[in-house]
């Protein structure tokens, strides 16, 4: 298996960042939201913003041969009640670079960060016409926990979506 790296983004990845970003709205728009309209309007700062760890916050990457084929999100509330769920967001991996299982090394790789920054479960929503997506998660250890009907709308059509959790 070729070399590849796991780890957060820097500030001043963003623009690898936002390219991968619309590359995946516009490959699966009924799986990932912003629109690819809203996406693209962001400025460099909205997006190294986006990408700049903190403690409520982090991107991680995939890099093969120094390029970043894969990017994985995990955002955390600040509140004190709920500060050990974290929510998974903007999951993908260039099509060219799939599988070979670096889409479950890189959220294994951000579980492990999650873990360590004292995540206790990590919940997530996927398009329930997305199959391969909601295949990794179950492989990955995520239940299904309920089911948001009409949950995004993309071109005029409503998609359900399933509500799924991981405790780590």
């Amino acid at each position: 298996m070729p070399d590849i790296q796991f780890r957060p983004l820097r500030p001043d990845e963003w623009e690898a960042f936002h390219a991968l970003r619309l590359r995946s709205i516009a490959d699966m728009p009924e799986a990932i939201y912003p629109t690819y309209e809203e996406e693209s309007s962001r400025s460099p700062e909205q997006v190294r913003a986006r990408i700049t760890e903190t403690t409520h916050g982090v991107v991680f990457g995939a890099y093969q041969d120094g390029i970043l084929v894969g990017i994985a999100g995990l955002r955390r509330e600040a509140l004190v009640q709920v500060a050990h769920k974290g929510i998974l967001w903007g999951v993908f991996v260039h099509p060219e670079r799939r599988g070979g299982g670096i889409a479950r090394r890189l959220l294994q790789a951000l579980f492990d960060h999650a873990r360590c920054a004292g995540v206790r479960q990590i919940h997530l929503s996927v398009n329930v016409e997305n199959p391969r997506a909601a295949g990794l998660y179950r492989a990955m250890g995520f239940e299904t926990y309920g089911r948001e009907p009409d949950a995004m709308q993309v071109g005029g059509r409503f998609y359900d979506e399933a509500l799924m959790v991981l405790r780590l």
